[in-house]
């Protein structure tokens, strides 16, 4: 049991020391009439662990539930797929966005995402989104 133990951690360890993790959020507007607040940049902060170059899974709060991310890149371009914790299924998001090196390691990242099922009224209405990404 122990040589279970232990080498649970040092594996943990390891993809911890080679992990590229990064801090994501969207940028909100704020309603007519309301001015520009901190919260309207994390509102939704995330964090996202970079699996290899290609590949980026994550959690992401959402007002106030969490969802589940995942990345996949083409370069600097990337599709992403969303999902809440609760109903994954049922409330999916498939987007596209594109990953702008602004400063050392500071991302731009505008996407666009488009939910998978239409809502009650029968709409699927997508939606612009400018990101920021810190990568650790």
């Amino acid at each position: 049991m122990k040589k279970i133990f232990l080498t649970t951690i040092i594996t943990c360890m390891g993809f911890f020391a080679s992990a590229q993790f990064s801090m994501v959020s969207s940028v909100n507007t704020p309603e007519e009439g309301e001015k520009w607040s901190v919260s309207d940049i994390t509102d939704n902060m995330g964090i996202g662990y970079q699996v290899n170059d290609k590949m980026m899974a994550g959690i992401i709060k959402n007002g106030e539930n969490y969802d589940l991310f995942g990345r996949y890149y083409f370069e600097n371009m990337y599709v992403s797929l969303q999902g809440s914790t609760k109903e994954i299924s049922e409330n999916m998001k498939i987007g596209v966005g594109y990953s702008y090196n602004v400063w050392k390691k500071l991302y731009v990242e505008p996407s666009y995402s488009i939910p998978m099922k239409e809502d009650n009224t029968g709409a699927r209405e997508g939606k612009l989104v400018l990101g920021i990404a810190y990568k650790l």
